[in-house]
C-alpha cells in the first residue's frame, strides 16, 4: 500500500467511540455557533499553552489578522515576517492595510534571522516611508523561533511580537511556550496540523486582558465587551451593539469537541513526533542535510524537511517508489506577484536558496518502524 504522508485515520482509530460521542453530542445540542464546548476548549488550550486568556476563532489567518486590528496596525505600518512561510503569515498585512517587510531566515532552523531583523528595521526607519509596528515570528515546520532573541529586539525598538505557531502549537524553547515571550501566539487547527480539526479553526494567545477584550469583541463584528458598556445599560445581546469594526471569525463548536479530544492525547503524539524525528536523523546522517532544532528548543514536527542539492531528484525517485513528498515552499513570497512590491532590505539570499532544497518526508505520530525504514533506505539509495 502506498505509504500516507500524514495519517488522520490511525489518529481516529486511537480516538475511538469518545470522539464519535463528543462529535454526536454537538449534533444533538443543536449549539452550532459558540457552544460551551468553545469555553472549555479556550481553557484547555491556556492551560496546555501557558497562557491566561485565549480567543478561539475560525482559521490561523484570522487568528494573525485579530490582534493587528486590534492594535490599530494599519496604513503606512510595517510588520517584519520571514518569506519562507506560508502565504497567511504576510497576507494578514495587507488585509489590514500594513505593509509586509520581508526578512531573511537562518540557514540551519530555518527561521527569522535576528541580526538580519535588526538591520532591516533600521533599514525602514532610515527610509521612513513606513512606521516600524510588529514582529511576526514563525514556528516553522513545529519548532520556534528565536523568541528570545526576537523578543529583545522588538522590546528595544518598541514593537509588537507575534509568534505564529500554525504549524509549532505545542513547540517550547527553555521549557516556555512563544506566548511566554511574545504579545500574542496563535496558531492555526487546519487538519493537517499537529493538533489539528476536522475543518477550519485557529486560535489567539494572549496576557492582557483588555487586548482579550478587543479580541472578543472583533471575533463578533466588533460587539460590545463589559468594558464598553460599564456604567450603561444594555438589555440586549452585546452582539447588536457594536463598538467598532470587526468581522465574523467565530469557531463552529463542532471543531471544538473535536479538538478537545485531540488535546487530550496531544503531548502524548508530540513525544512520538519527536521519536519518528529522532529516528529520521539516526537514520539519514550522511545521505541528506537533515533539520537542526534551536539549542533549548522542541518541535511539535509538523514536518520532518531535510535538504538536498538535487530536491527534485530526490522526489521523483521517491516517487517512484510511492513515497510521497512535499515542497515547503517552492516559491517564497516576495518572488509571488501579490507581495513583489513590498520590501526585503538587503535581499532573501537564504530564503531563495531554501526554496530550490528543502523536501518534506512523510511525518506523523503513527509513523511505524518497518514503514520509516522503507523512507530511510529509499532516500539512502537515492544518495548512494
Amino acid at each position: 500500500m502506498p505509504i500516507p504522508f500524514i495519517d488522520l485515520q490511525a489518529q481516529r482509530r486511537r480516538l475511538g467511540q469518545p470522539l464519535e460521542d463528543a462529535i454526536l453530542k454537538v449534533v444533538r445540542s443543536g449549539a452550532w455557533i459558540m457552544g460551551p464546548e468553545i469555553a472549555e476548549l479556550e481553557k484547555a488550550l491556556g492551560d496546555f499553552g501557558q497562557a491566561p486568556f485565549v480567543l478561539s476563532c475560525g482559521s490561523g489567518t484570522e487568528a494573525l489578522q485579530l490582534p493587528l486590528m486590534a492594535w490599530g496596525i494599519g496604513p503606512g505600518d510595517a510588520v517584519f515576517c520571514p518569506s519562507f512561510t506560508f502565504a497567511a503569515t504576510a497576507e494578514v498585512m495587507p488585509l489590514v492595510g500594513a505593509s509586509p517587510v520581508f526578512v531573511d531566515v537562518r540557514p540551519d532552523t530555518f527561521t527569522l534571522d535576528p541580526e538580519r531583523l535588526e538591520a532591516a528595521i533600521v533599514a525602514v526607519k532610515a527610509a521612513g516611508r513606513l512606521t516600524p509596528r510588529a514582529i511576526m515570528g514563525v514556528c516553522l515546520f513545529g519548532q520556534p523561533a528565536d523568541y528570545r532573541a526576537l523578543a529583545d529586539i522588538a522590546r528595544r525598538h518598541g514593537l509588537k511580537l507575534i509568534a505564529d505557531s500554525a504549524q509549532g502549537f505545542g513547540c517550547t524553547l527553555d521549557g516556555h511556550h512563544p506566548i511566554h515571550w511574545a504579545d500574542v501566539a496563535t496558531t492555526s487547527f487546519f487538519p493537517a496540523k499537529p493538533l489539528g480539526a476536522y475543518g477550519d479553526g485557529g486560535a489567539v494567545l494572549s496576557k492582557d486582558a483588555r487586548l482579550h477584550d478587543l479580541l472578543v469583541s472583533l471575533r463578533v463584528h466588533g460587539q460590545a465587551v463589559r468594558s464598553d458598556i460599564e456604567g450603561q445599560t444594555f438589555d440586549h445581546d452585546p452582539k447588536y451593539l457594536n463598538m467598532r469594526i470587526g468581522m465574523n471569525a467565530r469557531m463552529d463548536t463542532l471543531q471544538a469537541a473535536i479538538l478537545l479530544q485531540k488535546l487530550a492525547i496531544f503531548p502524548d503524539e508530540i513525544e512520538a513526533r519527536n521519536r519518528v524525528a529522532d529516528r529520521y536523523t539516526a537514520g539519514l546522517a550522511g545521505a541528506v542535510e537533515t533539520p537542526v532544532v534551536i539549542p533549548g528548543g522542541r518541535s511539535t514536527w509538523a514536518q520532518y524537511t531535510v535538504k538536498c542539492a538535487d530536491r527534485d531528484g530526490l522526489a521523483a525517485h521517491l516517487r517512484a517508489g510511492e513515497i510521497p513528498t512535499a515542497v515547503y515552499y517552492p516559491l517564497p513570497l516576495h518572488r509571488q506577484g501579490p507581495y513583489a512590491g513590498y520590501p526585503a532590505p538587503g535581499g532573501l539570499p537564504v530564503t531563495e536558496a531554501l526554496c530550490g532544497q528543502v523536501l518534506s518526508l512523510p511525518m506523523h505520530p503513527y509513523l511505524e518502524p518497518d514503514v520509516q525504514d522503507q523512507v530511510i533506505a529509499a532516500v539512502r539509495a537515492f544518495a548512494g
